[in-house]
């Protein structure tokens, strides 16, 4: 299935990354949002990231200018008629996800593929509200875009595997790792992951076994560091399966396996302390703290992916 011109609907952190990827491998993008202050934001923000890939001599002049006239934003529902893909990144609210598509399904032509990039909202819920859901399917990016190489491909009941194939090849020509996830649970895999350690971490953190900073040490400089070259089933080759065998006849019943939410992500949550984004978290981020460690994070990050993967 051919895919020239990909709308992406939602003009948000994620979209705009997702286009200006997009662009840079010379596909038509057009972002759509249903606020026009959305969009100038994007488009403030595509134009600086595109200025900054020059100033590094990441790409000519010439390749700036060809991505910014590849580029289109509207509020015009219309653009959706003559698509080839559409990626959601919208709000990840179920109902307002199953409204859009309720509409848009109809909108486009029929073998336009309809992708969402929701974190682990129900694929097959999603598509309940899709006409022909066959070419429905996941395409979950992760933050920041143009550095996690990483997208999940998700497929629900009824996707094609046409369609997943031509999701999974096009995460191939703008250089990503896509991995296909045969079936839909909550969370997918990489959330799933990710959860678990959470919950383990939480617990140990609550129980006094090791502080916040200790726990986040524990995978900045042991786990994580190895994680970013093998994954965790490489991990247990490595150590010897015997090993990992004897080590799980006493570990697992001593894991952490409740179903409730984390008591202190619980208290956070309910005190309005989301993190960077309230300058206040697990960790105090104010008086400029959150953008000093955010350009930390994406400094640490560049370095890893130039050192492992820039060629």
């Amino acid at each position: 299935m051919d895919v020239h011109h990909i709308v992406i609907a939602g003009a948000g952190t994620m979209g705009y990354s997702m286009a200006q990827i997009f662009v840079q491998y010379n596909y038509q993008v057009t972002i759509y949002d249903l606020k026009e202050e959305g969009l100038l934001h994007a488009q403030k923000q595509i134009k600086e990231n595109i200025q900054t890939l020059v100033e590094q001599q990441e790409i000519t002049l010439k390749k700036a200018n060809d991505m910014i006239q590849s580029l289109t934003y509207t509020t015009d529902k219309t653009y959706f008629k003559d698509c080839d893909l559409v990626i959601e990144s919208i709000i990840e609210n179920k109902d307002i996800k199953q409204s859009f598509y309720q509409e848009i399904s109809h909108l486009v032509k029929d073998e336009t593929i309809l992708a969402t990039n929701t974190s682990g909202i129900s694929i097959n819920a999603l598509a309940s509200s899709v006409h022909l859901p066959e070419r429905f399917i996941g395409m979950h990016w992760f933050n920041p875009s143009h550095l996690i190489l990483l997208i999940e491909i998700i497929k629900g009941d009824h996707t094609s595997d046409e369609v997943a194939q031509t999701i999974y090849q096009l995460s191939l020509d703008i250089h990503k790792k896509p991995v296909i996830v045969h079936k839909d649970v909550l969370g997918f895999a990489a959330n799933r992951i990710q959860f678990a350690v959470l919950r383990e971490a939480l617990s140990l953190v609550e129980q006094g076994v090791v502080s916040k900073e200790g726990i986040d040490d524990v995978m900045k400089y042991g786990l994580g560091f190895r994680y970013a070259c093998l994954g965790p089933l490489e991990v247990a080759d490595f150590g010897g399966l015997d090993t990992f065998y004897h080590i799980s006849e006493y570990l697992m019943p001593d894991l952490c396996d409740s179903h409730d939410i984390p008591t202190l992500l619980q208290q956070h949550y309910q005190n309005g302390e989301y993190g960077v984004k309230t300058q206040v978290g697990f960790y105090d981020y104010h008086n400029g703290k959150d953008l000093t460690v955010t350009k930390q994070r994406d400094d640490h990050l560049l370095k890893i992916y130039n050192a492992l993967y820039k060629n």
